[in-house]
């Protein structure tokens, strides 16, 4: 259990113990979810932005996605989401990579998914730049543009945004989303204060019930 899971989970704990309401249908902060201390800037408009912080070589991360893609396109009215692969393993980094570059190339929608069953399917296990070219090109993806697209300079710059980006949030564990610059929630937190204690996809669930709070509030802060 990371840091920020150990503190999350002891401030659950207190509040449950001080005779707080604590559940995902009636989350709160320090809880179910967490405010940043620092609001991050995002994207202008009245639809709230959530964004996924996860990364490729984590089975949690793998069994969130199914519920999260299905959450997202439910909620494609009121939000914009974005995704951050995070590498804080060095042999996350060609996976940070392959995410941006297919990001880069408008071939995300195909490929998110098949890229997750590669690691955890496949048991691919892509942990250098070859094995990730190798899985692009078997895919179908064109090997010479591919290549490219992942050593040019403009990847670098989408690479160091992705480490700024976790670094601002404070990202310490994943699969996290962050709801509107303010709020961070997990599958792991969100589930924290459940009695009994949640199984994983019940802990998806209730995350996807927070998120579903912090966005409907979000929305109202905007008006």
């Amino acid at each position: 259990m990371r840091l920020i899971q150990k503190v999350l989970f002891a401030l659950a704990v207190a509040g449950v113990a001080a005779g707080a309401a604590a559940s995902p249908d009636a989350p709160r902060n320090g809880g179910e979810y967490q405010v940043l201390p620092e609001a991050q800037q995002t994207v202008p408009g009245n639809k709230v932005e959530v964004t996924e912080f996860f990364t490729y070589s984590c089975p949690h991360c793998n069994a969130f996605e199914p519920l999260l893609a299905e959450w997202v396109k439910k909620n494609a009215d009121k939000i914009v989401f974005k995704r951050v692969h995070v590498a804080f393993n060095r042999s996350d980094i060609p996976l940070q990579r392959l995410y941006n570059t297919l990001e880069a190339m408008g071939l995300t929608e195909k490929y998110h998914a098949k890229a997750f069953a590669a690691e955890h399917v496949e048991r691919l296990h892509m942990h250098t730049d070859e094995a990730v070219f190798d899985w692009a090109e078997k895919a179908g993806i064109d090997r010479a543009k591919f290549i490219d697209t992942y050593k040019s300079f403009g990847m670098q710059a989408r690479v160091n945004r992705s480490q700024a980006m976790a670094k601002a949030y404070m990202i310490n564990s994943w699969p996290t989303v962050a709801v509107d610059g303010r709020y961070i929630t997990s599958p792991y937190q969100a589930g924290s204060t459940s009695r009994p204690a949640l199984n994983e996809v019940g802990q998806q669930q209730a995350a996807l019930k927070v998120m579903d709070h912090l966005v409907a509030k979000a929305k109202a802060e905007k008006k």
